[in-house]
């Protein structure tokens, strides 16, 4: 995937990824074990981390991407810059289809999304410059999506 998206400094890009996998390490997953980590980047600079929490009732699972979301939006804050999400497998796994739409709610449509694979260190340590993340943004992975401003279309009736 390749996204048209905002310019993100390397500083704040690493600063995501290990937020992301530090989240990850909270991660409440004892019916799936399938760790989830998310940090999001605030346009003021505020590293916002979440990690996927699991219920019995498995509906009432809350996912990476939607904790860090709901943590950000719960104390005021609506403007990001960035999400970088982490699991652990070796490969860059996408948000959901909910957790596609929350996004698409409180994001821009061209907002770097990053997607880590778990082995990134190791990938960057071999001389892979991006660590295998691969970034795109909500407006790809959502394609004509319905978000707010559909709300404000005239409607006919």
């Amino acid at each position: 995937m390749s996204a048209s998206t905002w310019s993100l400094q390397p500083d704040d890009r690493q600063r995501l990824v290990k937020g992301a996998f530090a989240a990850k390490e909270f991660a409440y997953c004892r019916y799936s074990n399938f760790r989830v980590g998310a940090a999001l980047l605030t346009t003021t600079g505020q590293v916002i981390t979440g990690a996927n929490i699991e219920n019995a009732s498995y509906g009432g699972t809350i996912c990476a991407e939607r904790t860090a979301l709901v943590k950000a939006v719960s104390e005021g804050i609506r403007s990001f810059t960035a999400l970088a999400v982490v699991t652990d497998v070796a490969s860059a796994i996408s948000p959901c289809g909910m957790c596609r739409q929350v996004i698409r709610e409180f994001c821009a449509l061209s907002m770097p999304i990053l997607l880590v694979p778990a082995d990134y260190e190791k990938r960057l340590a071999g001389g892979e410059p991006d660590g295998g993340i691969k970034e795109t943004s909500i407006g790809e992975l959502l394609p004509d999506s319905f978000g707010p401003e559909d709300l404000e279309l005239p409607r006919d009736g």
